[in-house]
């Protein structure tokens, strides 16, 4: 909604729709950023979340480094020396298939012998549950001055003029409502996002791929009935039912999700009990309390638009698909993260109003391609759990062979998500008014694999500091100058940001060790979110046209380094 121009005083610079874990992340990084951010949360202050997300990527793990967090969220979740391993099984209490091998929290920073032990970062992946994650994010928001947190409250709507945005607050409690002004809007709140569609926008995609039974449990004697080493996620393969299992506490809770047929549309026409009796391979003797239902679909919708005017949309409620590689939460922490850097730079005043397009420009894209890889992944998992042999618990050489080779599969077929180098690491933005094009290709964008690239759009390739450090705890609020040659003169360029006022850090970085093949280039400027904006082996000849289009103040591109 639109309106003319307000000469209403601001309470926010900010406000966001939603107290989740993307809703939590935007307001952190905006208060740490220098801005006031009003959470708008339905629930109340620490109301436990549901149990959906149970994995936080290697690229939010190096963004919650970066907002001082990452330490105590590492220290969360399963027990220390609890293994991170995904194990394929008959049933959970049945005869192993196979197993990826994925340390735990005791081994995480040391253990380089698995798949994805080998990544170049300063914080690998962390497997914890939402119950224990969004605590932390809320404690960790709550402690940042310039953060208003209004709890058990529902934006009833809101008008956006030239200056900003009026949202009218309902408390649920006393059923007052409030105005609030602030000069942005961000909806992060859910699949079924109110700001999405009072901003016009709409979900774009296939509304079901697959249905998934999903129970949240508690089962103290589960654990006693596995005989080989802990796993944080189990999957069950067998003819009656094929289900997933996460240790949610490594002990007594766990999460069932039962795969639903294709043909099996209504989930209350599935057994539940007997079909998590199933997974779980126990007689009906076995005693478990059910917490509560989890069910849901999974789905490929992409909104077709991210932004309108000063309103924006987040995670869920930009992008929906199959939670496959944990990249339903991830992605929505990659938007908030790329959102608040733009938002900061138009809200401090460096940056041009166009500095905010890149946000679709950029996000949308990515969002729509990571949708299309869970989904493709989805249904080769719906493919698999059709084919599973009905022999696979028989006894003999055959079935012996039989179980060999859907293990060989399984674990093919699965190592690329769970082990995700791609998805983590891969993921460039092309197109984008923010982004120098200098003529080189960036290598291929997959799931599974990735090659590091200093290609401008991609994530600056990690190394080791002499000093022990990361490099990206070297990068600023704005703009950072990899000066990989010491002799090069930047003083223009830093001369030209000191005109924009525009926040320019300038680094001569040692590394630990040889430097990474892809770097190449003398001079690289990257971004706060570790892409690459620029790279040459010289300054370009007019350095404040190049910082003008990096601040979205010039519709000129200039020519690479």
């Amino acid at each position: 909604m639109t309106s003319s121009r307000s000469s209403a005083p601001f309470d926010a610079d900010v406000l966001i729709v939603g107290g989740g874990p993307v809703g939590l992340t935007l307001a952190t990084d905006l208060a740490q950023r220098g801005h006031r951010v009003a959470v708008a949360e339905l629930r109340r202050y620490g109301e436990p979340p549901s149990v959906k997300c149970n994995h936080v990527s290697a690229r939010t793990m190096e963004q919650l480094r970066r907002l001082g967090v990452a330490a105590r969220l590492r220290d969360a979740g399963l027990p220390a020396d609890y293994p991170n391993d995904v194990v394929f099984r008959t049933r959970v209490t049945g005869t192993e298939l196979t197993r990826i091998p994925i340390p735990g929290r005791s081994t995480r920073y040391t253990d380089t012998a698995g798949p994805d032990g080998w990544w170049p970062t300063p914080e690998p992946p962390h497997r914890i549950n939402q119950i224990y994650l969004e605590p932390i994010l809320l404690d960790h928001a709550a402690a940042q001055p310039g953060v208003q947190l209004f709890n058990r409250t529902q934006v009833a709507e809101f008008v956006q003029d030239e200056d900003g945005v009026t949202a009218t607050l309902l408390d649920l409690e006393s059923g007052a409502t409030r105005q609030l002004r602030a000069r942005y809007l961000v909806g992060c709140d859910g699949g079924s996002s109110g700001v999405r569609k009072a901003m016009g926008a709409k979900l774009e995609g296939t509304p079901v791929i697959q249905r998934v039974q999903s129970t949240f449990i508690r089962a103290p004697g589960l654990k006693a009935l596995l005989t080989d080493k802990d796993a944080w996620c189990c999957y069950a393969v067998n003819p009656e039912r094929c289900g997933t299992v996460f240790a949610i506490d490594g002990r007594q809770d766990w999460l069932v999700h039962n795969h639903l047929h294709p043909h099996e549309a209504d989930f209350d026409a599935v057994d539940r009990d007997w079909s998590i009796r199933a997974i779980l391979g126990v007689g009906p003797d076995f005693h478990y309390e059910v917490i509560s239902r989890e069910d849901w679909v999974g789905r490929r919708l992409v909104a077709d638009r991210l932004r309108a005017g000063r309103v924006f949309i987040a995670g869920d409620a930009a992008h929906l698909w199959v939670p496959y590689a944990g990249y339903g939460m991830n992605a929505g922490i990659a938007d908030a993260v790329n959102l608040a850097w733009l938002l900061s730079a138009r809200l401090h005043g460096w940056g041009g109003e166009a500095i905010l397009d890149a946000y679709q420009a950029e996000r949308q894209p990515i969002t729509e391609q990571v949708s299309h890889f869970a989904m493709d992944h989805a249904q080769k998992m719906i493919r698999a759990r059709g084919a599973v042999p009905p022999d696979i618990e028989a006894q003999g050489p055959e079935a012996d062979a039989e179980r060999e080779r859907v293990g060989r599969e399984a674990y093919d077929l699965n190592v690329q998500q769970f082990c995700c180098a791609g998805l983590n690491f891969g993921y460039f933005y092309a197109g984008s008014p923010l982004i120098v094009d200098d003529g080189a290709q960036p290598p291929a964008y997959s799931m599974g694999d990735f090659t590091p690239s200093t290609v401008p759009g991609c994530r600056a390739p990690h190394f080791w500091l002499a000093d022990g450090g990361s490099l990206y705890d070297l990068l600023g609020q704005g703009y950072t100058l990899l000066r990989l040659d010491p002799a090069v003169d930047v003083a223009p360029l830093q001369a030209a940001a000191k005109a924009l006022d525009m926040p320019l850090t300038v680094v001569d970085p040692v590394a630990a060790g040889p430097l990474p093949a892809a770097y190449a280039h003398a001079l690289l400027l990257v971004r706060t979110d570790q892409h690459v904006a620029w790279r040459g082996d010289r300054l370009p000849a007019d350095p404040a046209a190049l910082l003008a289009q990096l601040a979205g103040r010039s519709t000129q591109t200039v020519a690479a380094g």
